[in-house]
């Protein structure tokens, strides 16, 4: 059991299966293009998260092998971060229908922060590969750092299409206090104990 899991298909397959049950729904007619937009969406930012919360947890937990294991698949948990992404806007598009109805609304701040955390993940996953890590190098790293202000932005368009904070914060408040907690932990570790 173990070693299928390890292959890297069985991994995609199972990143994969949800999209596959959602788009098989909106192809038999059980599902319409307007009610694929939330589990799209939440998909693609619960595996936004997922990416970004594993080295915070290496930070604080040290090396386990769940977390190593997961760790070896965190440019796969980005890129299908961005495929949800990709097949949300696609039926976001398929829903508006045409072009003046999109652009009608293109200002409105829960849709033209979609369309920047959307444009903020393009370069991501067109680099989450090995050739683009030897071609960028040190710039590699740099260039990942966009997944914070993506991570952003797609939580302000969550609050704001559904003018609603809940559902948002119960996915992106976990996540946040991790970040808080690998950033304080290397400064108080440094602090001296009182009286030395």
């Amino acid at each position: 059991m173990r070693t299928i899991l390890n292959k890297k298909l069985t991994f995609w397959l199972l990143l994969s299966l949800p999209a596959f049950l959602l788009v098989l729904g909106w192809w038999q007619g059980r599902i319409d293009s307007m009610d694929m937009l939330h589990p799209t969406g939440e998909w693609s930012a619960r595996l936004m998260i997922i990416a970004m919360a594993l080295s915070p947890l290496v930070s604080l937990l040290g090396a386990k092998p769940w977390l190593n294991w997961l760790v070896a698949r965190r440019r796969a948990f980005g890129v299908a971060a961005f495929g949800y992404a990709l097949l949300h806007l696609i039926f976001y598009l398929i829903d508006m229908g045409n072009l003046d109805d999109i652009l009608a609304e293109w200002m409105a701040p829960g849709i033209w922060t979609g369309w920047a955390a959307f444009g903020l993940m393009l370069p991501l996953a067109l680099t989450s590969n090995d050739r683009s890590m030897r071609w960028l190098k040190a710039g590699w790293k740099k260039l990942q750092q966009l997944v914070y202000p993506a991570a952003i932005l797609t939580l302000l368009h969550w609050i704001w299409v559904h003018n609603s904070y809940a559902g948002a914060l119960v996915h992106f408040v976990p996540l946040g206090l991790l970040v808080l907690a690998r950033f304080l932990k290397k400064p108080l570790s440094q602090m001296k104990p009182l009286g030395v």
